[in-house]
């Protein structure tokens, strides 16, 4: 009878694991209207990795309207933006080598999609995180927040 209990137990541990298991990955669309589906993306500490799976659901090029997604110290996206529209789409938005960076997609078209993993121990629990979209015009509408949760 203590055998059945005990592998009861063992089996109904290994179960609530699994349930508990942190997502490390997520999924985000950008749409013609430049939004974002997601206002905020949280990241578990016990990832040892995360991806970001971003898909463009609209109609429109990416030479009119392209998406990217880019993750950054909250401080520091403004000035990412603008050095990005300097880069220009060959380089999809974003400044070649930018430290300030965390992790970035490439520009995507309607209909195409990219992806980005990046280590968690990139993130700092002390700081603010934002992604956004680095295409011209969209940061100051097409962003959200990147929360690091336990």
């Amino acid at each position: 009878m203590l055998r059945h209990r005990l592998a009861a137990i063992a089996v109904l541990a290994l179960a609530s694991s699994s349930v508990f298991a942190a997502d490390c990955t997520v999924e985000i669309e950008g749409n013609d209207a430049m939004q974002f589906n997601k206002a905020t993306i949280e990241v578990s500490k016990t990832c040892k990795d995360f991806t970001v799976k971003l898909k463009h659901s609209g109609k429109l090029p990416k030479q009119a309207m392209g998406h990217n997604w880019v993750l950054a110290k909250t401080a520091d996206v403004q000035a990412i933006a603008t050095d990005g529209i300097a880069a220009g789409l060959p380089q999809n938005y974003v400044k070649a080598g930018d430290a300030r960076v965390v992790a970035h997609t490439r520009i995507v078209g309607g209909g195409e999609s990219d992806s980005v993993t990046f280590a968690v121990a990139k993130l700092g629990a002390a700081d603010s995180y934002t992604y956004f979209c680095s295409f011209p015009g969209h940061s100051a509408i097409m962003k959200g927040t990147l929360k690091l949760v336990k």
